[in-house]
């Protein structure tokens, strides 16, 4: 019989179960009797169900977190407060579910994607596990994005509880990484406490950063575009990923391409909704394609002449590896990706960063054309990241 994985798929949209689905594709290339089943919300779960896996279902069913960061925006705009208040209930159902199915089924190792509702009953030593348990970070504590003085106090005291519940950390307790050591920030949590990038060395693996595909098998852009549908005009693809905040910037995207299309008169534009913002919702020119939710969008990336995007982190990873030109609008007040993605694009780098607030249609036309007629230069960047988690799981289940 082989051995039992539980696989939890947590936190927001589609960047994180894109990676563990490719760190499950790893898994089972080490341990090919590896029995993969998964813990997962919406819009995961459709992602997981279209490629053949075993999500639990009812009453194992991950509550869906995606709202409460979606109720917590205001247009292209996230409160962090709003959205802190809002999640505590998903986790408490989470924690429930969590525990209800442990009690019914053995595993032999478990392993979570940002899932801090159990992480952090583990670290108050509230829940102890038999097996193995592995949690995976994709950034290291947390920053305040306003003078807002209940949320740098919340930050501050969140900051401190995350230093302190890793100083004994648990024997079943392992942490992955996914990026490099250069993207935590060199300073201190807060006042009187350890450094972020330091702390980062000391208690968890760094992997690198973990892509579903090979670049060097989508560098054909023709034969792409003839499967896809595409012309030979140029062609720019508008993505916001896997929730429902990015409206007004595929709106804004819409309106850019009729001052596009003056330069450029063959202008190809698409913009892709994803799985939660209704297509029929947004006002666009007649011209520009609309598109829910696209499988494989990075085959789409990998055709286009230029991509504009929410500032995700697995997104603009992608963009990064397929050396596509891209703009990236950082959701507002989302300190991951205004500060963390922000950065390490940066040293990457990669992509031109926009501010929503502060770009017009023309703004983002000029924008578009310049970046439409740049040069790719790249920093190379590490993409073996599920090949890494997949040995340190062989090696905890050995």
């Amino acid at each position: 019989m082989g051995k039992r994985i539980l696989y939890i798929s947590g936190s927001l949209g589609l960047g994180h179960i894109t990676r563990d689905l490719a760190i499950a594709r790893a898994i089972r290339a080490e341990i090919p009797a590896a029995e993969i089943s998964w813990l997962a919300a919406h819009p995961a779960n459709i992602v997981l169900k279209q490629e053949g896996e075993f999500p639990w279902p009812e009453p194992y069913v991950w509550d869906d977190e995606t709202i409460a960061a979606e109720q917590a925006a205001s247009g292209f705009s996230m409160n962090l407060i709003t959205y802190s208040l809002k999640v505590k209930k998903a986790w408490r159902r989470h924690l429930k579910v969590f525990n209800q199915l442990l009690a019914r089924e053995h595993f032999d190792l478990i392993i979570g994607d940002e899932t801090y509702e159990i992480a952090i009953p583990i670290h108050a030593k509230k829940l102890v596990l038999d097996v193995p348990f592995v949690m995976i970070y994709d950034f290291i504590g947390t920053e305040s994005m306003s003078r807002n003085p209940i949320e740098r106090l919340g930050v501050y005291l969140n900051n401190r509880k995350w230093c302190r519940n890793h100083d004994n950390p648990p024997n079943f307790l392992t942490n992955l990484f996914v990026g490099e050591a250069e993207d935590v920030p060199d300073k201190p949590f807060g006042f009187r406490m350890p450094n972020c990038r330091d702390w980062l060395k000391r208690h968890c693996h760094v992997l690198g950063y973990i892509l579903r595909f090979n670049p060097e098998e989508l560098k054909d852009k023709q034969t792409l575009r003839q499967q896809l549908g595409y012309g030979n005009h140029p062609l720019i693809v508008c993505s916001i990923g896997g929730t429902a905040i990015g409206k007004e910037m595929l709106e804004l995207c819409g309106r850019a391409y009729l001052l596009l299309k003056e330069k450029l008169p063959g202008l190809q534009m698409a913009l892709v909704c994803g799985p939660r913002l209704n297509p029929a919702s947004l006002q666009v020119p007649k011209g520009v394609e609309v598109h829910g939710y696209v499988p494989n969008l990075y085959r789409h990336f990998a055709a286009c002449d230029l991509a504009i995007v929410q500032g995700g982190g697995t997104t603009t990873i992608e963009l990064t590896a397929l050396r596509i030109p891209f703009l990236y609008f950082p959701i507002e007040g989302q300190f991951a990706q205004e500060l963390y993605v922000t950065e390490r694009l940066a040293r990457h780098r990669a992509g031109v960063r926009m501010s929503f607030s502060r770009t017009t249609s023309e703004s983002l036309a000029r924008a578009a054309l310049d970046t439409l007629n740049s040069e790719v230069n790249y920093a190379q960047i590490p993409v073996d990241g599920a090949r890494k988690a997949a040995g340190i799981v062989r090696e905890l289940l050995n």
